[in-house]
């Protein structure tokens, strides 16, 4: 589902690979299991999805507050709502969650070497989506 090429530039296959396998699963069951067919993109650029797929996401968010302030937190730190409601929903666990959000950062920093900057934010940022986690168990309970 992830496409090859951005802007003219190649994307390279095994970047494209990780990339599948990481979210194919997701956005399969966005599909199949809500009916939401999203529109994907590459880069930055927003791209406007279809009143059916967000009405379909829609539905299928929690309405306790607490479960709200946990996908909120879970949302922020991996940038995707549908990956928020894959573990929410328990069609990705958490470690398959945290590495989808970063499986770009990750290729780049296998190829390129580990910004220790970066390394630290990420680590910090883990303790916090440790903790959101912690709370939908929780709450599941």
């Amino acid at each position: 589902m992830i496409v090859g090429e951005m802007s003219g530039v190649r994307i390279p296959d095994s970047k494209l690979a990780r990339e599948a396998a990481q979210w194919d699963p997701v956005l399969s069951w966005a599909a199949n299991d809500l009916g939401a067919h999203f529109i994907l993109s590459e880069g930055i650029v927003h791209v406007a999805q279809p009143a059916q797929a967000i009405r379909a996401a829609r539905g299928v968010f929690p309405v306790d507050p607490w479960s709200v302030a946990a996908l909120h937190v879970v949302t922020t730190l991996t940038g995707s709502a549908l990956l928020a409601l894959a573990l929410l929903h328990g069609v990705r666990d958490p470690d398959q969650v945290w590495t989808a959000a970063h499986v770009d950062e990750d290729w780049n920093a296998e190829k390129w070497g580990v910004d220790e900057e970066v390394a630290a934010r990420r680590a910090a940022r883990l303790v916090d989506f440790r903790a959101a986690v912690t709370i939908l168990d929780a709450l599941k309970a």
